[in-house]
């Protein structure tokens, strides 16, 4: 906070009365009565009356420009402090022009790509009055049985603390006054690790994983400038985060400095009383406050108790002004009290900004797709002369491809799979069409007429998947097959003796071993968004080759879960009877971290090293060549993984440090340079102190976590890198 806009706060707080400020923090979710459900009035009339007396700092799910500008009018109409509303909205992955889920963006390991994807959100967001985007979603998750994997990066701290910096630059767009948006990363903290993968459970946890894994994303994410973090539902060992201090101050603010806004996630401060941390509603506002909450989101708890508690010097005017302050700042950084209402965009405007949103939808989701298998090269596919059958529930669907979280999205912006062929086989090859089976339906009675049309292609693209409902909030899975009779169809259909590319969307990693069996070559789709056909018919007829690597570990079986490659080694590491392993599963993955595959084939050389000791103060040049040794040209990530052989604590068998993505032409090849220091090698000691300690390191670069060629390096001294 710059001292300018400290002293423009500072003078705004001066003249304003106890309910005011308690007003700048409550936020209300409009259309909803949170204020007094027992009265017959209108939930409307109500929030519009408490806008009228400056009881209110923020709404959010309005409905477009000309409602926020009504709001706006309100304020300088009605208020003495003319405060401008910092109006917010669920913009996940993307607002109008829905991109791919953040989970199948995190496949692209592209996060410039993600920057360009938040910055068209909240463009477009922004011209409907939204200034606050709750986004990006950085939270770490293991277990794919939780629903909101989708919205995740998935399980690496590194690979997600680079998305997570480059999804806050890119949501929040800094032009002129009225311009302007401010990001809000979430959920902080630890809510990605809910127990048994249901939404909202309990999270317990060691000081050491919640700062190795869990918050570097959201330091990344402060280190980038966010001007707000939303703290999260769950409780992490035993605190609800909105009542957790150490969570608030002591590490967000007194460690990393953080000078934005803190708000609850929605009716958290009234869950603190079901949670059993607060006997009623007075005791909730009392601890979130005082924990370092600055704003409720829709419990209307702090409007209707901090006057009062104020007054009875159970929470200092002190803390109260500090939250006002730090919200303040933002609407003065935003430009609100420059330029309040929002400048109606021309249709053609608009048209042209979708215009361009949509090819980069495009090229969002060519890049967020993997590929899994595809044995005896089916796939690219032919357009010349060819039948192909599309079959499945997936085919022609135009609404589940949106994923979850997709509220401003429409079906009919949606193009279908089925459609995406058409449009790619203009050139010759013959589509034919079969459903098969609903998403989530036992329902077989249209498998036959599926196979009928099977018998009559050349090759059988197959649609399967889950449908936007089955991931998201509160959308917790116990199985991760195949939902109703999809297993069914696809077994009928590979009986039909054609080739099977098979084609999944989906909201989060299933474990479907038993597909290889019928498919000889399976895609990894996701959820992706508004060009969602065209995007999948460019990977399976070659117009794009894919590139995609897996976010997250794909399990063989949900007994497996959580299954995560960052895993410890334990003392009896798989290998006799008596060590870590399942008696009737493997350990190993179906499909590992970083794992996909390409049309072209990269051959790695040998990986070279400026030295082969290093003191902790001194860097390590690590250099390999990739060739493209195919026919292809293609993209491929290169991926550099450290294990501590030797150390105080326990370390994990490998960990992410470095990745390089690269385009090669067909025999092309290029020199990868990684640069190794004392941040990528240190560990978080017995003290809990980042330190580099003496000893082995081997690390290894490869396409995954699971294969490659390693080096090995001895650090010759110790070294504390930070407290």
């Amino acid at each position: 906070m710059t001292p300018e806009i400290a002293q423009q706060a500072q003078q705004i707080l001066s003249g304003m009365t106890l309910e005011e400020k308690v007003g700048q923090m409550t936020q209300y979710d409009w259309g909803y009565n949170p204020i007094n459900p027992e009265t017959g009035t209108s939930a409307r009339e109500l929030l519009l009356e408490e806008i009228r007396q400056g009881r209110v700092g923020s709404i959010f799910n309005v409905s477009g420009a000309e409602e926020a500008n009504e709001l706006q009018r309100l304020i300088q109409e009605h208020t003495q402090h003319r405060i401008p509303l910092l109006i917010g909205r669920d913009v996940i992955h993307g607002y109008k022009t829905v991109f791919p889920i953040p989970l199948a963006q995190a496949s692209a390991w592209n996060p410039d790509l993600a920057r360009r994807t938040a910055e068209a959100a909240s463009r477009e967001s922004m011209k409907d009055g939204v200034a606050w985007v709750f986004a990006p979603m950085i939270d770490i998750s293991r277990d794919p049985r939780w629903g909101r994997i989708a919205e995740s990066i998935g399980e690496d701290p590194l690979l997600t603390s680079a998305y997570a910096k480059a999804w806050v630059e890119g949501a929040q767009v800094q032009e002129g006054a009225g311009e302007r948006t401010a990001s809000c990363p979430k959920h902080y903290a630890a809510y990605g690790l809910a127990e048994a993968g249901r939404d909202y459970n309990t999270v317990d946890l060691s000081d050491r994983v919640l700062r190795e894994v869990i918050l570097p994303p959201f330091r990344a994410a402060v280190d980038a400038g966010a001007l707000s973090i939303m703290a999260s539902f769950n409780e992490v060992n035993g605190i609800p985060v909105c009542a957790n201090s150490y969570l608030l101050k002591t590490i967000l603010r007194d460690e990393w400095g953080f000078e934005g806004v803190v708000a609850s996630d929605y009716n958290a401060l009234q869950e603190l009383i079901v949670h059993g941390v607060a006997a009623d509603e007075e005791e909730a506002c009392e601890r979130s406050v005082l924990a370092g909450c600055d704003m409720d989101m829709h419990s209307g708890i702090y409007m209707r108790y901090l006057p009062k508690l104020v007054r009875e010097g159970r929470v200092p005017e002190s803390a109260i002004d500090e939250s006002v302050r730090r919200i303040l700042a933002v609407k003065i950084k935003l430009g609100l009290f420059e330029q309040p209402y929002i400048n109606i965009q021309s249709g053609e405007s608009a048209a042209a900004d979708r215009a361009a949103f949509t090819e980069l939808a495009r090229e969002a989701a060519q890049q967020s797709i993997v590929l899994l298998r595809n044995e005896g090269q089916l796939l690219p596919l032919n357009k010349e002369g060819v039948k192909i059958a599309v079959i499945g529930p997936l085919a022609d669907n135009k609404k589940d491809p949106l994923g979850c979280w997709a509220f401003d999205g429409k079906p009919e912006d949606v193009v279908s799979l089925l459609e995406g062929v058409r449009h790619a086989e203009r050139s010759g090859a013959s589509v034919l069409y079969a459903e098969g089976c609903a998403i989530d339906s036992e329902d077989e009675s249209g498998i036959e007429a599926a196979v009928a049309i099977a018998r009559q292609a050349d090759v059988i693209v197959l649609a399967l998947g889950e449908s936007l409902e089955m991931s998201g909030e509160s959308r917790s899975r116990t199985s991760l097959d195949l939902p109703g009779a999809q297993r069914k169809l696809a077994e009928a259909v590979a009986g039909a003796g054609k080739p099977v590319a098979a084609v999944l969307l989906s909201g989060r990693p299933l474990a479907l071993p038993w597909l290889k069996e019928y498919a000889s070559a399976i895609v990894q789709a996701w959820h992706l968004g508004v060009q969602s056909g065209n995007a999948i018919a460019d990977v399976l007829f070659g117009d794009y080759n894919p590139s995609g690597r897996l976010p997250v570990t794909f399990p063989h079986n949900v007994g497996q879960v959580p299954i995560y490659y960052y895993r410890k080694k334990t003392g009896r590491p798989p290998g006799g009877v008596y060590s870590s392993y399942y008696i009737d599963s493997t350990t190993e993955p179906l499909y590992p971290f970083g794992y996909g595959l390409s049309y072209t084939a990269f051959e790695y050389g040998t990986i070279t090293a400026d030295r082969t000791s290093m003191t902790a103060d001194e860097e390590l040049t690590l250099t390999v060549a990739v060739t493209n040794a195919g026919e292809r040209a293609g993209e491929e990530t290169v991926q550099l993984y450290v294990r501590d052989e030797a150390a105080s604590v326990t370390q994990p068998l490998k960990k992410l440090i470095g990745f390089r993505k690269l385009r090669l032409a067909p025999g092309e090849s290029a020199d990868v340079t990684f640069r190794v220091g004392a941040d990528a090698l240190a560990i978080l000691d017995q003290h809990m102190n980042w330190t580099v300690e003496p000893g082995a390191f081997t690390m290894w670069i490869g396409p995954n976590a699971s294969e490659g060629q390693s080096i090995r390096l001895q650090v010759e001294a110790k070294q504390m890198v930070r407290q």
